[in-house]
């Protein structure tokens, strides 16, 4: 009888790796970054970590033993989610590793903006001592976070020791701490004129695809600060370039965007109220760790005892 196998498409820690090999020591275990160690062995995995493009050809194609797939990032949309489905496959995500990294590069552009930081850094370059007519500041301002999940609330948590006023907007209204309201996204619009900063956490699905687009911007306060971490299909970027141009909007702090890299003629290098990051928000010297520690281990436990996963299990009519 062949032994039960485990894929995992990334190199982690020998650490990280006795760890696993301790709840599953009859199966046979397969690591690395390079495709030659894992690709022979995927029709036959049970369980992988990492989503590669080779998974699709190999497991979902044709006749595998995929049982269950960890995902070695929080966003799926780029998955084959339907066929995935089709195939009864568990699909876990790896929402929660980014929480920290991610409120902080969220607060890093918020600061840099309303602060400046980013002009006198240019200024610095050329050696030009210039006030640059900074005025503003976060604290007591109002927040508008599109996403509940974990970054959403870690974002608020942060948002609480600015003593800002936080509104959440998520699929349901349900009340969370650090929150001073949560609306259903159906409410969106109405929320939108009352903030002085709107940050997109939200997965992109067929609901937030160009959520954001002229209407939105619109609506928005002209001293209002666009900063998205999200997943760049979410904005339709014509119009938020067209809302810069027309200023609309103070300014943005974009780390996604529909077309990555980001084309060289885009407009958004040019302004000088943007900040651009190349989608690096969630890089943490912890990744690894989190995503094992936290996410695969406790899954692979309750995998091994109930046949289920049980954390981030992506539930496919919702695309997350």
């Amino acid at each position: 009888m062949s032994k039960r196998k485990l894929v995992i498409t990334q190199n982690i820690h020998q650490e990280l790796q006795a760890k696993i090999k301790a709840l599953i020591p009859e199966w046979e275990i397969i690591s690395g970054k390079d495709p030659e160690t894992w690709k022979e062995h995927l029709n036959h995995a049970e369980v992988i970590v990492g989503w590669k493009k080779e998974i699709k050809e190999n497991c979902l194609e044709q006749n595998s033993s995929l049982r269950w797939l960890q995902s070695w990032s929080a966003g799926v949309d780029s998955l084959p989610l339907h066929h995935m489905k089709e195939r009864d496959i568990l699909l876990t995500t790896a929402s929660g590793v980014h929480a920290y990294p991610i409120s902080e590069t969220i607060f890093s552009l918020m600061l840099a903006l309303t602060r400046k930081i980013h002009t006198y850094i240019k200024n610095q370059q050329i050696k030009k001592w210039h006030h640059e007519n900074l005025s503003l500041e976060i604290h007591g301002k109002t927040i508008g976070i599109v996403g509940v999940g974990a970054i959403g609330k870690e974002t608020a948590k942060i948002a609480k020791a600015f003593n800002m006023k936080v509104i959440g907007i998520r699929q349901s209204d349900k009340s969370e701490e650090y929150f001073d309201k949560v609306y259903n996204m159906m409410h969106i619009n109405s929320v939108l004129p009352l903030c002085d900063y709107i940050v997109v956490t939200a997965p992109l699905t067929s609901e937030t695809y160009h959520m954001f687009s002229k209407d939105q911007f619109q609506l928005m306060k002209d001293t209002a600060i666009f900063i998205n971490i999200g997943r760049g299909e979410i904005v339709n970027e014509d119009d938020l370039i067209h809302a810069l141009e027309t200023k609309q909007i103070a300014g943005a702090g974009l780390d996604v965007f529909e077309k990555e890299p980001l084309l060289e003629n885009s407009p958004l290098w040019n302004f000088e109220n943007v900040i651009i990051t190349p989608h690096t928000a969630g890089s943490t010297e912890h990744y690894e760790s989190r995503v094992i520690e936290d996410i695969f281990i406790p899954n692979l436990k309750h995998y091994l005892q109930k046949g289920v996963p049980n954390t981030n299990l992506v539930n496919y009519d919702k695309g997350y």
